[in-house]
C-alpha cells in the first residue's frame, strides 16, 4: 500500500471508531476506555473504578435515575 491509500484506511478506520462510539452512547453501553481516558486527564490524582465497579455503577445509574428511559 502506497501512503495515500493507508491515510485514506487511516481516515475510515477513525471515523468507524467514532460512529461505534456514538451508537455505544446511544443504546446506553458504557465505554470503560473513555472513563479511563477522562480520569486520567481531568483528575489524575484520583484512583478509577475497575472495570466491574464501573459497569455496575453505569448500570445503576442508567436504571435508577427517573426521566433517562423513553419506556
Amino acid at each position: 500500500m502506497n501512503e495515500t491509500s493507508l491515510s485514506a484506511f487511516a481516515r475510515v478506520r477513525h471515523a468507524l471508531q467514532r460512529v461505534a462510539a456514538v451508537v455505544r452512547r446511544i443504546i446506553g453501553v458504557p465505554d470503560y476506555e473513555t472513563y479511563l481516558d477522562h480520569m486520567r486527564r481531568q483528575y489524575p490524582e484520583c484512583t478509577p473504578l475497575d472495570a466491574t465497579a464501573f459497569e455496575r455503577e453505569r448500570m445503576a445509574d442508567r436504571y435508577t435515575r427517573p426521566g433517562t428511559r423513553c419506556c
